[in-house]
């Protein structure tokens, strides 16, 4: 009698399961759905990457960037190492921390310019070349190696001398977790160092630029964008907030990418359904597209001055796309893989949150309307 009511009890409770589960795949879907998207416009890009257990979205984003470019100019297909610009980046880093006697940034944190800082200075190599993965590793993990040159050069900082050894330290450290660069290495049949490679992409760093649209500083005028991962005090192009949307959608049309630096740690970043927008107060709608705020210069920079929008993650757009109300969205690739992404690891950002959470863009100079590029100088 026991087994009998027991086998009743389960299947009583699978009934149950059945019956609530559809209901709730059907909200699921019901706000999934609320955006159809169609593209408009799309620039090639590569595939999507993992940047894993690492702050180095900058890197990922840029590369990506970089590839488009390279897939532009009819160059075919690269995959450029990650890791090749972290490994370089590090000891610049340290460098300027140490002089700044511990009072300058530090981390895993950093701008697109750094990837052309390397590209110039180190060049580069495929990613088959320089994995920077440990052996038996297929995730990028540099929490440890963060924390260990953090040691290192807190300890250097606090003896209030430079030692003479920190450079070697930092670069053995860089080396022993993330490999160390070979001097040569053969692509295609031909022999290289990573400045000959970097030299035979045919990459000029100084036709890209990078743009954004605060009001404390003069628009039309060139400065030292302050957020604290611009730790190489990079100069940026301030543009009024009509212009940087212009510029953007004039590289989408004309076939050009864009490096996009931003803040995805918001409310309106919808993850799991793939989309970002900025809803109006009190939007209450539960189908369809949200109604969204119309974002002024002014409330850009209030979400600027007050923290609410920060230097947060890097990502890379590649397409312009429209919802059934005719909204534009920015498509856009991310670099944090693929898995249990609804778009296959790319997303979809309204162009008022694109105004409001913007903090700067890279694209090639030209990309940018002639009447706007006079303005700039360029």
């Amino acid at each position: 009698m026991k087994l009998r009511v027991t086998a009743y009890t389960i299947f009583l409770s699978v009934l149950f399961i059945c019956a609530i589960h559809p209901q709730q795949n059907d909200k699921n879907k019901e706000k999934n759905d609320r955006h159809t998207f169609t593209i408009l416009y799309e620039a090639g890009a590569t595939s999507v990457k993992n940047q894993a257990n690492t702050g180095t979205c900058w890197d990922f984003a840029t590369q990506s960037f970089l590839e488009s470019e390279l897939m532009r100019m009819g160059k075919g297909q690269y995959d450029l190492s990650e890791m090749f610009n972290v490994r370089y980046t590090y000891p610049l880093k340290a460098e300027r921390y140490v002089r700044y006697h511990g009072k300058a940034q530090f981390g895993e944190g950093g701008q697109a310019h750094d990837v052309l800082k390397v590209f110039d200075t180190y060049g580069a190599v495929p990613s088959y070349v320089y994995p920077g993965l440990e052996p038996g590793d297929s995730l990028h993990d540099n929490f440890e190696m963060d924390a260990v040159l953090k040691a290192v050069l807190n300890t250097i900082v606090s003896r209030n001398k430079i030692s003479q050894h920190y450079k070697d330290i930092v670069n053995a450290v860089c080396d022993i977790y993330l490999g160390k660069v070979p001097q040569e290495f053969d692509y295609n049949g031909k022999k290289y160092t990573p400045k000959s490679f970097a030299a035979s992409l045919g990459i000029n760093t100084k036709d890209y630029v990078e743009i954004t649209s605060f009001t404390d500083h003069p628009f039309y005028t060139k400065y030292v964008l302050e957020v604290p991962d611009n730790w190489a005090e990079g100069k940026y192009y301030n543009v009024p907030l009509d212009e940087l949307i212009k510029i953007m959608d004039n590289a989408l049309e004309n076939g050009y990418s864009i490096a996009w630096d931003g803040d995805v740690g918001k409310d309106n970043f919808y993850r799991k359904e793939g989309y970002a927008v900025v809803p109006i107060d009190g939007d209450t709608s539960k189908t369809g597209p949200e109604k969204e705020k119309n974002v002024t210069q002014e409330m850009r920079q209030k979400a600027y001055d007050d923290y609410t929008t920060t230097d947060d993650h890097l990502m890379h757009i590649t397409g312009l796309a429209k919802d059934q109300n005719g909204t534009k969205f920015y498509y856009t690739k991310n670099s944090w893989g693929t898995k249990d992404k609804r778009y296959d690891g790319y997303w979809y950002m309204s162009e008022s949150f694109i105004k409001l959470r913007t903090i700067a863009i890279m694209v090639h100079k030209d990309a940018i309307p002639k009447e706007i590029r006079e303005k700039l100088g360029l």
